[in-house]
This record gives C-alpha cells, sequence and structure tokens, in this order.
C-alpha cells in the first residue's frame, strides 16, 4: 500500500483510484482524481525534499 501525499489515505498501487503521477522518478499514487491533480499542480507543497 501506498500514502496518497495530499490526503495521506492509504492507495493501492496496483489500482489508484485516482492514479499516479512521477515527480523526480518517483510515482505517487492517489485515492481520487482531485489529489492527483492537487499534486501535479504544487507537488513541493505536499512531499519532503531533503
Amino acid at each position: 500500500m501506498a500514502v496518497d501525499p495530499v490526503c495521506k489515505m492509504q492507495v493501492d498501487e496496483k489500482n489508484p483510484p485516482g492514479g499516479k503521477a512521477a515527480y523526480r522518478g518517483k510515482s505517487y499514487y492517489f485515492c481520487a482524481p482531485g489529489c492527483r491533480k492537487s499534486f501535479e499542480k504544487s507537488p513541493e507543497k505536499y512531499i519532503k525534499t531533503a
């Protein structure tokens, strides 16, 4: 299971209801299309960078 970076819900990586997006070589999975759209607009807001 993956964690949606926007809402923190657990998402099945094999069948993510909201699809997936790639950012800086890593895949992110989403519970709903709205979460994916929010992430795609501003990914840095939702992920921690080193």
